[in-house]
């Protein structure tokens, strides 16, 4: 049997060798990492149909055998790739996706290319294109990619082979959203624009309901809530609009959209806000809810404002569970809280609750009513919006 770790990573004359199941679990038995008796457990369990298109890391992972070498610690995916990386000599990457240019990525390689070879480009630069691969043994698919990007040097590293094919097919999805989008919609640039030039003849528009359009603003949303993203910001521009998430108090560039797709995707957004769609001239606030993958209840308030470009949109992201938190996990406690409760339990008067975005208006609000609103009280807010 040949030992598929020994093999040098720049040996590229040799033939190509991919990771098998029995091979790596030989190796990382051989590396004092997998207990013999783990070993012929996971030897003899058969793989599902789920399994066969898995990476044989992603078996060993699924099992949560102990590791040997770091006592109390399972035998993780990322560990394990950690632990591929060190053996085959290549770089181990974590793929931050906030530092992916999902445009120029796209670009490298097809999304049929990447999928079948289990690849995916994370940086193109002027010299180098850097291609996150979890075969580190399989050198075959370099000369197609030196072929479609002369004169870029490939740089191999190791990476989680879920996250590859999870944002394989984000990104790559995506892309073909906005370019589908394109080719159905106008050429030229947003009728929104105040500084829209007049071009005669061009009175077709992209609609807002398309499918393509449907299909970003769920990738957007969803990318937003797995990233923890507490704003959303659509921010058009004369060529290109950008779509920015706040995470940690800090704006990170996600994506460049075409001004055309831009307008359409702020336009699907407004209707399942119930906004004024044909209101492009005044700020308009509104909302929705959506839910999660995990199917946790998320809502969202929206905020237009009219811009030189086209209309800016800003959501925010609220965890309604966070609106229900009683007082003491909000840190309003001791002569704090019984001077806030003394205030809301005035029969009459009025409270004014001001601060920065983000500092805990809303939540404070509403623990506030539910501490208010007994079974013998009649409570009515009102709010704008709801």
């Amino acid at each position: 049997m040949v030992n598929q770790l020994s093999v040098q990573s720049d040996s590229k004359h040799k033939p190509d060798i991919s990771l098998n199941l029995r091979s790596v679990i030989n190796d990382l038995v051989a590396d004092g990492r997998l207990a013999v008796s783990d070993a012929d457990e996971l030897s003899l369990k058969s793989r599902t149909k789920e399994q066969l298109a898995w990476h044989p890391i992603e078996v060993i992972a699924s099992e949560e055998c102990d590791d040997l070498k770091r006592p109390g610690n399972q035998l993780d995916l990322e560990t394990l790739t950690l632990w591929l990386a060190e053996q085959s000599k290549e770089p181990y990457k974590r793929i931050d996706p906030l530092k992916v240019d999902t445009q120029k990525i796209t670009k490298v390689m097809s999304a049929e290319f990447a999928k079948r070879h289990g690849l995916l480009a994370l940086e193109v630069r002027e010299d180098e294109v850097v291609i996150a691969t979890a075969q580190p043994y399989v050198w075959g698919w370099e000369s197609t990619i030196e072929q479609s990007q002369p004169g870029k040097v490939i740089s191999r590293v190791i990476a989680n082979p879920a996250d590859i094919r999870r944002y394989t097919n984000e990104f790559y999805n995506m892309a073909r959203s906005v370019d589908q989008a394109i080719a159905q919609g106008l050429s030229t640039s947003s009728l929104s624009n105040l500084e829209q030039m007049l071009e005669l003849g061009q009175i077709q528009s992209m609609d807002a309901n398309d499918a393509h359009i449907v299909n970003i603003v769920d990738w957007l949303l969803v990318y937003a809530f797995t990233q923890r993203a507490s704003d959303i910001h659509l921010e058009p521009r004369r060529e290109k609009g950008r779509v920015r998430f706040r995470i940690d108090g800090v704006l990170h560039l996600v994506y460049e959209l075409p001004s055309q797709v831009m307008t359409a995707v702020t336009s699907r957004i407004k209707t399942l806000g119930r906004m004024d769609v044909a209101e492009k001239r005044r700020p308009q606030d509104g909302r929705l809810k959506t839910k999660t993958p995990e199917g946790t209840e998320i809502e969202l308030r929206l905020s237009t404002l009219p811009t030189a470009f086209g209309e800016k949109l800003v959501m925010r992201i609220f965890d309604p569970e966070i609106l229900l938190k009683p007082f003491e996990e909000l840190g309003l406690i001791n002569e704090d809280y019984r001077r806030w409760e003394a205030m809301v339990d005035n029969p009459n008067g009025i409270v004014l609750v001001t601060g920065p975005t983000g500092s805990g208006k809303t939540t404070t609000l509403y623990t506030s009513l539910k501490h208010l609103a007994t079974p013998e009280v009649n409570v009515c807010t009102i709010e704008d919006p709801i």
